[in-house]
């Protein structure tokens, strides 16, 4: 199990993540672009947003950084764009975690399967910290 910085950026990720590969000597992974997700018709994909990134991820000086573009309209604070992300193969206690922290907050995803994980769910604790849940990435 492990907590990861998870950064938004608003459609500068590409340029975020080559900036900081190559100041801290490392590879990104994982790297996913909104174009290559499977298209969903109740959510169309804003036009643009094909190379936009969705997901990718590195190790940095020992700890996991992901990354990912922000849609068109979604609110994005410079600065404010950031989230923990809580990845475990332990889905019990990735469900005991996400109550936990959902008490008194507001749950922007509920815990669900994704087409990349078998449980993924957002939530904004009481103290307005945003936390990610994904079993096992």
């Amino acid at each position: 199990m492990s907590v990861d910085a998870y950064l938004n950026f608003q459609g500068n990720t590409r340029e975020v993540i080559e900036f900081y590969a190559e100041v801290f000597n490392t590879e990104i992974t994982n790297l996913t672009t909104f174009g290559e997700l499977p298209p969903n018709p109740e959510y169309p994909l804003p036009p643009g947003m094909e190379n936009g990134i969705m997901h990718a991820r590195m190790t940095v000086l020992g700890s996991n950084l992901m990354f990912s573009d922000t849609f068109p309209g979604m609110p994005f604070t410079m600065g404010n764009n950031i989230s923990l992300a809580i990845v475990s193969d332990d889905a019990d206690e990735l469900r005991r975690i996400y109550a936990k922290l959902s008490e008194g907050g507001s749950n922007s995803m509920p815990l669900q399967e994704t087409f990349w994980t078998k449980l993924y769910g957002v939530t904004t604790d009481k103290f307005g910290i945003t936390w990610q849940f994904n079993q096992g990435l």
